[in-house]
């Protein structure tokens, strides 16, 4: 029986020590099972915030791409509307200055064999209707100018251009406004003393004649001739250094007009004008020294340079300095004096050169372009001369007309003249500026200019 009680009691503390075990066994499972739990929760956690970084880097991403898309369509929306103002200003242009019309007739060039002045007639074609413009016209004393317009049957003259007051340019303004149907009078705006330009203003203020004066920037298409004013911007009494300049485009064939204007003012021209270059050059006042500077020369880049200049005239033109110039270019040279009337042809493609008379420009064995500085001299219409009637010119009292008569004395250097009175002598002439021991020679062989007479 204490058997059988050892062994219940054996057995009981057996069963007791195995459920505590059991327990403790139970305890730990749950422990490793909560730790499992909270090291997914952790894991779940971490890729939870893995998942947000990258939702985060790629909504930032995103938002980059899109700012950059939105820069994008900003710059392209700025270029497309710089385009399109653009195309709205080149339109706008367009529709302010149509293109030139077709060419369907040849322009011919004239360079009118005007003795020692100058004049060119300019004669197309628009739609049909003849159009004839006239560069100067020639000098006071003589009636070459109309008389070759009337050879020609001319009966309109749409544009009568005066480059510059000297009576050697608009000399016969005045008849060609009484004698021609004149539409439009150009001219440089600047005055002068003269009785030529006193009839020429008269002439024209007793017309309907349209009267303006072209400025440099000045664009005119007549027809198909494109017409740019090369200068001058403004007026100040310099007549010669201020003479209208043009370049007139008839297709792809230019000519450059310069009237009588001078180096610094085709310096001017250079640093204003976009374009000089011609095909076709009239030589700035009447191929003078004063004029066709080296630079001016290379710019224009001419083919073919014609003067205007009288036979063995007393201004030695042209220069010598300027044919040699001119020719060492390459340039092929005409002159008035020389071949005549030199006409030029162009279909606005290519042009064709015919002189009136055959003959060659060389050097004049004397040169006296250094005097030409001056225009020609003025010997007014029906003023009889000092020197015809055996008087002198009495040059502390002759008037600015009269002094003209003496040679080397033009329109400035008369003004200098009576600027400067009284002179005790002739040799006093040398206060004038370009008056020499030279020049006063010549004027004492003349024999006109006198003090006191």
């Amino acid at each position: 029986m204490f058997k059988n009680s050892f062994f219940i009691f054996f057995s009981a503390l057996t069963l007791f020590i195995a459920g505590g075990c059991g327990e403790e066994s139970t305890g730990s499972a749950d422990d490793q099972e909560t730790q499992e739990e909270q090291k997914d929760q952790a894991e779940d956690t971490q890729k939870s915030e893995e998942t947000d970084n990258n939702d985060l880097e790629e909504e930032s991403e995103t938002e980059k791409e899109a700012e950059d898309e939105e820069s994008r369509a900003s710059e392209e929306q700025i270029e497309e509307e710089a385009v399109e103002k653009e195309e709205e200003q080149v339109q706008e242009t367009k529709e302010e200055k149509p293109e030139k019309e077709e060419i369907s007739s040849e322009l011919t060039a004239h360079f009118i064999d005007a003795g020692q002045a100058d004049s060119t007639l300019l004669e197309f074609e628009d739609s049909g209707q003849p159009v004839r413009i006239l560069i100067d016209a020639g000098n006071w004393n003589s009636d070459s100018v109309v008389n070759y317009l009337h050879s020609r049957n001319i009966e309109q003259i749409d544009i009568a251009v005066g480059t510059h007051p000297d009576a050697d340019h608009i000399g016969q303004m005045d008849q060609v406004i009484s004698e021609f149907n004149v539409g439009e009078v150009w001219m440089s705006g600047n005055e002068s003393t003269s009785e030529t330009h006193e009839r020429v203003l008269h002439t024209i203020e007793n017309s309907s004649i349209e009267y303006d004066e072209p400025r440099t920037g000045d664009m005119f298409d007549i027809g198909p001739l494109a017409i740019e004013t090369l200068y001058p911007e403004t007026v100040t009494g310099n007549t010669n250094k201020e003479s209208l300049s043009f370049r007139m485009s008839y297709g792809e064939v230019d000519f450059l007009f310069t009237g009588d204007a001078e180096a610094e003012e085709e310096s001017r021209m250079l640093n204003e004008a976009e374009n000089v270059e011609a095909e076709i050059l009239q030589l700035g006042h009447h191929g003078s020294s004063t004029s066709t500077s080296e630079a001016f020369l290379q710019a224009v880049d001419p083919e073919a340079a014609i003067y205007s200049a009288g036979e063995s005239n007393q201004y030695g033109h042209p220069s010598a300095e300027i044919v040699q110039r001119v020719q060492e270019a390459g340039v092929e040279l005409y002159g008035t004096d020389v071949h005549g009337t030199v006409k030029v042809t162009t279909d606005g493609e290519n042009y064709e050169i015919t002189p009136e008379k055959e003959g060659s420009v060389t050097p004049s064995s004397e040169d006296k372009s250094e005097s030409d500085a001056e225009s020609s001299e003025e010997l007014e219409e029906g003023q009889e001369t000092a020197e015809s009637s055996g008087a002198c010119v009495d040059i502390n009292n002759a008037s600015i007309e009269e002094v003209q008569d003496i040679t080397q004395i033009g329109p400035a250097r008369a003004e200098d003249l009576i600027e400067l009175r009284p002179y005790q002598s002739v040799d006093d002439l040398t206060k004038i500026n370009g008056i020499g021991p030279a020049r006063i020679d010549e004027i004492k062989a003349q024999g006109l200019a006198c003090v006191g007479g």
